[in-house]
């Protein structure tokens, strides 16, 4: 039925007298929101996912467990309400390239000195914590990703409204302006 009005498509209809100019606009910017929010917060996601990814696999890379030594007895209560599991003590560890190292790493309480306790560095031989795990790693890049997406979406979505915001205020503008033009031809004397 090529002639019938109300078949087709909303944007075809290009005969539609009450069809204006910022309608037009506004489908396009809802086209192009869309589209953003679709492909760029799925990009942005994977993308995201994937450098952390490998973020985590190049942590477990560098990272190598070693042998250290405890110099200093740690006790086994204190008064500090914070820290009550693991303290800061000195440790001594061979570096990759062979020499004598020492640092400071958390340890649990009640450890003399001694005490032998595995430690990570890296290849330079400083010391860092432990790498992510595989599975940890693949849940926290997950969530990163997940976190780039709804950013993506976020903005775009944000973009959006502040487009339409603006639009109606143009279709509020003109519609006035109608008014200020037409009302007073509807207004009845009494008299």
């Amino acid at each position: 039925m090529r002639g019938s009005r109300g078949v087709g498509m909303p944007w075809r209809r290009r005969d539609d007298p009450l069809r204006r100019h910022e309608d037009v606009v506004e489908a396009w910017i809802m086209l192009v929101l869309w589209t953003v929010v679709l492909v760029g917060g799925t990009l942005a996601g994977f993308v995201t996912a994937h450098a952390a990814v490998q973020a985590s696999a190049r942590e477990r890379a560098e990272r190598h467990p070693v042998t250290a030594v405890v110099l200093a007895d740690v006790p086994r209560a204190t008064t500090d309400v914070g820290n009550t599991y693991r303290m800061r003590t000195e440790v001594r560890w061979t570096a990759p390239d062979g020499t004598s190292r020492t640092g400071q790493t958390l340890v649990s309480r009640g450890i003399g000195s001694g005490a032998r306790i595995t430690v990570w560095q890296n290849d330079r031989g400083t010391l860092t914590p432990q790498p992510t795990g595989a599975t940890e790693g693949a849940v926290e890049a997950a969530f990163f990703g997940a976190g780039a997406a709804l950013a993506v979406t976020g903005a775009a979505l944000g973009v959006g409204a502040l487009a339409r915001w603006r639009l109606d205020r143009g279709r509020l503008a003109r519609w006035a302006a109608e008014w200020e033009l037409i009302g007073p031809r509807w207004t009845q004397r009494t008299g």
